[in-house]
């Protein structure tokens, strides 16, 4: 007659090896689920680095609200974070500025305009105005601009 062998509870094997090896190597690279790896900004956070990058005191919050979510759609807040946090990204920090002065979505696939008017292109460009806008009355355009 046999005895049974008595066992000792945990007796790894090659294939438990590599599984348990495989998971812990997803693990690291993923992220443990709960695990916040991404950065986050806020709108006001967002704000004010757009004031800062742009040197522009009076920018709108509604504005700020609306290319932050399009920047996130497209990625971006947590190069966005990153930089509000004080590192130094002069790519991030040109799409934020161009975003401003164009109006445009960050988004190269998206036609959408975030602001037309309140763009800070036309700031820059005091010789003109938006198109639709009106200048003044009838012949304004014959006189040079004032200083």
């Amino acid at each position: 007659m046999t005895q049974a062998k008595p066992t000792s509870g945990f007796s790894p094997n090659r294939r438990s090896m590599l599984i348990g090896g495989s998971a812990l190597a997803l693990a690291a690279f993923a992220g443990w689920p709960g695990k916040v790896s991404a950065a986050t900004i806020d709108t006001d956070a967002f704000l004010e680095l757009s004031k800062k990058l742009t040197n522009k005191p009076d920018l709108s919050p509604d504005l700020a609200e609306k290319m932050l979510k399009a920047f996130e759609a497209v990625g971006k807040s947590d190069g966005i974070a990153a930089l509000a946090d004080g590192s130094e990204d002069k790519e991030m920090g040109n799409a934020i500025v161009a975003a401003w002065y164009s109006g445009v979505s960050p988004d190269p696939e998206s036609g959408e305009v975030i602001t037309y008017t309140d763009a800070l292109m036309w700031q820059a460009m005091s010789f003109t105005k938006p198109m639709g806008y009106c200048g003044g009355e009838t012949g304004y355009w014959a006189e040079p601009p004032a200083g």
